[in-house]
Order: C-alpha cells, then sequence, then structure tokens
C-alpha cells in the first residue's frame, strides 16, 4: 500500500560532470536520488564543450531512476508537488528559436578559448565601469565571452543571429525550455542568480542593462535573452512535459552556488559557505543592497524569492575537486578520488610543495588569466603524498585569499564556515581549513545543500514551507565543527608562501 500521508519535492542538480534529481521530504531528507555522469568534451587545450542534448537527456533519466526508486520505497508519484531546478553557472547554450536545435556545443564555465576576445574588450572605453553594473569584471568566466566567441566563431550561430534567430541561455534557461517541450510551449526564462552571471543584467534592477547590451556590441532585435523572473514562482517555470513526473510544476530555479547558499540557510547577512565542487565556490551573504567589490571579488544575485531580494559576495576557484580528479586520471596517483586523503596522510605536511592549480588560470581574488598549474618546491625529498596534500592545500589557501578579501570589502571577519560538497567529506582538508582560516568550519551531516536550496526555491512557491524561518531547524543535527589547531602566526607564514606561488606563476601562458 503506498504511503500517502507525506508530501515531496523534487530537485534537479544539473552539475559539470553530472546530473541528479533527489527527493526531498518536509525534515530535508533526502528520500531517494539518481544520478548520470555525461560526456565531458575537449576539443583543444583550454576547451571545454558539454553536449546540450545529452544535459538534457541525463536529467529526464535521473528523474525517471530517483522516482522509481521512491516508488520503490512505497510512496506514491503524486506525492512530489513540484520541482526545482539547480545549474552549473555560466555554461552558455544557443539554439534555433523556432526549431528549439542547439547550434553549438554548450561552452562550459571553465572554458578559457576566449582569453585573447577578453583581452580585446579590456581595451574598449568603458571597461572598467562594467562591474559597477552588473558586479562581475570582465574575464573568462562570465556567459558573455562565449556568445561573442560562438557569433564570431560559428558560422551557424552567425547566420541565426542575422535571422533573428538565436535563443542564448544558461543551463537553467536550456533545461527549463526543454523540460517544457522545447518551441511548442516556449518557455524562455531565467532567475537573477543566472543572469547575474552573463554580464546583461544590471545587478540592482535585476533587469537588462542597454548599457551593457551596448557596450558588447549586441542588437537586442537578433538576439533572444530569456525573461528574468523570481528565483520561486508558481508559475514561471512553466511544468515538465515528459517523464513519469509529467504535468509536475517547476517552480523554483537557483545558480548552484546561490542554491548552496540557501540550502545552508544563509538567509541573513553575514552568513556564508564555501562549496568544495569541480570548483570551489565561497558566498558571503551581503544583505538587501548589492556590495560591489573593491579586492577581486564578485557581486551576484544570492536568491529573489519575490518580496525578499539578497546579494552575495562571492570568491570563485576554478579548480577544487578537479584538481584531485587530476591527480586520479592524469598522473594515476590513486585509483579513485577518496584516496588521495589517505596518500596525503602518509606524510606529515607538504613536505615544501606549494601546487597553484592554475589550470585555466586564477580566479577570485586574483584573476590572473594567464597563470597555469605550478608546483613548486619539488626536491629528491618529494614524494606522491607532499603532492597530494599540497593539492589539498591550493583549495585552502584560495579560500583564504577570498575570505580576507571579504573581511576588506565587507567591514567584518567571518566567524565561521559553513561547507558543502564532495571535497568536504575530507576531515583532512577540513582541518587543514580551519588551521589555514582560522576560525571554525562547520560541516552538515546531510551535505546535498546544493540540491536542496533548489527544492526550498520550490518548495516555498507552493507552500511546502511557508517561510525560510521554518527552515531553520532543518538539518541541524550531526554538524561537525573542525576547529583551528595551527597558532595564527603559523598558518598567515605558510599563507606567506602560498602568495609567493602565486606570484610567481603569472604569464605562463603569454
Amino acid at each position: 500500500m503506498a504511503k500517502d500521508v507525506e508530501s515531496f519535492i523534487g530537485s534537479i542538480d544539473q552539475g559539470t560532470t553530472s546530473s541528479r534529481f533527489l527527493i526531498f521530504n518536509q525534515n530535508g531528507e533526502v528520500v531517494a536520488s539518481h544520478q548520470l555522469e555525461f560526456t565531458q568534451i575537449y576539443p583543444q587545450p583550454g576547451w571545454h564543450e558539454h553536449d546540450p542534448i545529452e544535459i538534457v537527456t541525463s536529467v529526464e533519466r535521473c528523474i525517471d531512476g530517483a522516482v522509481s526508486s521512491f516508488e520503490h520505497q512505497g510512496y506514491n508519484v503524486g506525492s512530489i508537488k513540484a520541482v526545482g531546478i539547480t545549474n552549473q553557472r555560466e555554461t552558455t547554450v544557443v539554439w534555433n528559436k523556432e526549431t528549439g536545435e542547439p547550434l553549438y556545443n554548450a561552452i562550459v564555465w571553465t572554458d578559457t578559448r576566449t582569453q585573447s576576445l577578453i583581452r580585446r574588450l579590456k581595451q574598449r572605453l568603458g571597461h572598467s565601469e562594467l562591474q559597477e553594473h552588473c558586479g562581475l569584471p570582465l574575464s573568462t568566466y562570465p556567459s558573455v565571452g562565449k556568445l561573442l566567441w560562438l557569433l564570431d566563431c560559428v558560422p551557424r550561430v552567425k547566420e541565426a543571429y542575422e535571422n533573428g534567430v538565436l535563443a542564448f541561455g544558461t543551463i537553467d534557461t536550456w533545461l527549463v525550455y526543454k523540460l517544457n517541450g522545447g518551441p511548442k510551449n516556449n518557455v524562455f526564462v531565467t532567475d537573477p542568480s543566472n543572469a547575474s552571471r552573463t554580464m546583461f543584467m544590471d545587478i540592482r534592477t535585476r533587469q537588462y542593462s542597454e548599457t551593457l547590451i551596448d557596450f558588447f556590441r549586441l542588437n537586442r532585435t537578433k538576439l533572444h535573452l530569456p525573461t528574468i523572473i523570481h528565483s520561486s514562482d508558481p508559475k514561471g517555470y512553466g511544468s515538465l512535459a515528459s517523464t513519469v513526473l509529467r504535468g509536475v510544476p517547476i517552480t523554483g530555479c537557483l545558480g548552484d552556488q546561490s542554491a548552496a547558499l540557501v540550502g545552508q540557510k544563509g538567509f541573513t547577512p553575514g552568513k556564508a559557505k564555501n562549496t568544495y565542487g569541480t570548483g570551489c565556490f565561497l558566498l558571503y551573504n551581503v544583505g538587501e543592497n548589492p556590495v560591489i567589490s573593491n579586492h577581486g571579488l564578485l557581486t551576484t544575485v544570492a536568491y529573489d524569492f519575490g518580496g525578499e531580494v539578497m546579494y552575495a559576495l562571492e570568491g570563485s576557484i576554478a579548480v577544487a575537486g578537479s584538481s584531485v580528479k587530476f591527480l586520479k586520471d592524469n598522473f594515476e596517483f590513486v585509483k579513485s578520488s577518496e584516496e588521495i586523503n589517505r596518500l596525503a596522510e602518509t606524510v606529515e605536511d607538504n613536505g615544501g610543495c606549494v601546487f597553484v592549480t592554475a589550470f585555466s588560470g586564477l580566479f577570485a581574488p586574483y584573476w590572473i588569466d594567464d597563470a597555469r598549474g605550478t608546483i613548486f618546491g619539488i626536491t629528491t625529498y618529494t614524494k606522491r603524498g607532499h603532492i597530494a596534500r599540497a593539492t589539498l592545500e591550493a583549495t585552502c589557501f584560495q579560500t583564504k585569499a577570498i575570505l580576507d578579501a571579504m573581511a576588506k570589502d565587507s567591514g567584518r571577519a567571518l566567524t565561521e564556515l559553513a561547507v558543502d560538497g564532495g571535497m568536504c567529506n575530507s576531515d583532512l582538508t577540513m582541518q587543514t581549513q580551519a588551521d589555514l582560516i582560522s576560525i571554525p568550519v562547520n560541516r552538515p551531516a546531510m551535505r546535498e545543500t546544493t540540491a536542496f536550496g533548489a527544492a526550498i526555491a520550490a518548495g516555498l512557491a507552493v507552500g511546502f514551507w511557508q517561510d525560510v524561518q521554518e527552515l531553520e531547524s532543518v538539518n541541524v543535527d550531526g554538524q561537525t565543527v573542525f576547529e583551528p589547531k595551527v597558532p595564527k602566526a603559523e598558518a598567515e607564514k605558510r599563507f606567506e608562501q602560498w602568495e609567493k606561488a602565486v606570484q610567481m606563476c603569472r604569464g605562463w601562458a603569454s
């Protein structure tokens, strides 16, 4: 007999290397999930692409897989009231608005092919004022450079633009569009947390800026941009047109890092979280008004829940978990990513090694496009364990640099850091992090905070949770707090060595 008493919320978590679908109950517990990896395409050094159709297919298969598990537990599919979406940000898709056909592979947020294009844009009059308008500096990271490259280098994209049928979107927009049935229903929307990553949106009005679009010399009559709606919306995102959840409404959407802040319940100014995923992203809630950084950080929309809009300062690290994957796949140090932790524990320290994991340049707070991955301090004493430890430390050092910048921009230092993401499963990494930043690191028991954030956005839209206050008691049991064990002077000394290494890796990719 089916269990019908409870209601549930579904969450699509479309990440850089895999797609997932999770089903949450009102206590924030995962009752079913399904995950599929999809193809990573690297056509040239520094290029990173995904197949847009494969992304949609993987999401649909994950929905069906998780619901199958859900039903096997005796639950009724009708008790899933709504679905939220969280997604890799900046990754850019272009398609024909009339046919729904993608015109090129999705260009992934990590892609650096736009380096020379960005340098040219920095020669234009007015480029230094862009961040004041949109919260982002010019770099290879935001979506705009990827779109401009596609217009310059892919004839099909240029032709669609000239014919006025070019649709542009980040992964959230593409997913919503396709999951609603494509051109037939034409649900073409985005939310402010994703739109704020394109360089097209005014960070204060949360609508497209003619000033920004003019700077990039784009014609709005030829380029179709998705309508920006609230992150939590009972109608605007349509409903699923296929899968076993056909007809279930999509009612929430957040870019993955904003979703993680929401999932960590960072609803008040001063709250911060760090997600250790493929990359590493630290978001700090600054309140209802944006703070434009003077210290290398980004300004982004944390969330827009209709009556409540919150902004965040963000520090983005391009390489985190992917550095562990690199040691596994490229150097073949270990057979699984989990073994890196054990390898790092075979030595007491990094043996004098510092690994600047700038595989695609350095992001916040440095923004050094021409840096590349560099290991300093190798001697005949160096073992694989030292390299493994230096790899884990690289993410922790960059997090420390971002926290220092946030303290300068916001005027107050953080007192505790909430963490999530795959790398935070490593006790060694989290203890190292606490030691280097000299404040406690708090790891929740349920670490699916990104997917949970999307579920919260969707759930609030349909009354699954009445307000954010109701969520305060959710996911608080079983937390682990890592207290600093290293004197602050020692932490600063180690950080100075890291900063020296950062300066020495400049200019490698000229």
